[in-house]
């Protein structure tokens, strides 16, 4: 894996392999998905939800899909699959966001979540080396934290630019879920 060099800390890497901090969010992401179908009116609920895949998928177009393209035989087409379903789920995102049904992007989150469940990231454990795995995950948990809240399906989707973009504009989301007093993480329900 083509990873800038960590600092040294005077013993083995630590933190979390890629493939936890993924599984984990989207064991988050679909027990989200779970409440709002039994409350598809409550506008706080679909907040977080958009605003947990939001973060989600700009960590993953930061990380696991370079780490995909660069580790897995034919990682380029899917890492292209994934973008353009990632796309597509950014779009449902801001109909839900103002209203819209719920159970299209539930679908849309259950497809995702399978296809990194069954492909992705069995591919990624096999093809990496447990630290550049643990590396990922380090840097995948700080992307998260940075990234918008909110679906921009314009911005930039790959690396350099998406690492660029998107922490500028999770800044001013974030300003605007702090004027609006809007929901953003799970605990805020």
């Amino acid at each position: 894996m083509n990873l800038p060099p960590l600092p040294p800390v005077g013993g083995a890497t630590s933190g979390r392999s890629i493939v936890d901090v993924v599984a984990e969010q989207h064991r988050e992401i679909l027990s989200l998905t779970g409440r709002l179908r039994t409350a598809p009116a409550d506008p706080r609920l679909a907040s977080v939800l958009v605003a947990t895949i939001s973060r989600h998928l700009c960590a993953e177009e930061q990380y696991l899909y370079p780490a995909v393209r660069a580790a897995v035989p034919g990682g380029d087409r899917i890492a292209e699959r994934e973008l353009a379903e990632d796309q597509a789920l950014l779009e449902r995102l801001g109909d839900l966001e103002h209203g819209g049904d719920p159970a299209p992007v539930a679908e849309a989150i259950r497809r995702h979540v399978a296809a990194d469940a069954e492909e992705l990231l069995p591919l990624l454990q096999q093809m990496a080396s447990a630290e550049d795995l643990i590396r990922l995950g380090n840097r995948f948990e700080t992307a998260k934290e940075a990234a918008p809240t909110r679906p921009h399906p314009a911005t930039p989707a790959t690396p350099p630019w998406n690492k660029v973009v998107d922490p500028l504009i999770g800044v001013v989301d974030k300003v605007r879920d702090m004027v609006t007093s809007r929901a953003t993480y799970p605990r805020d329900l």
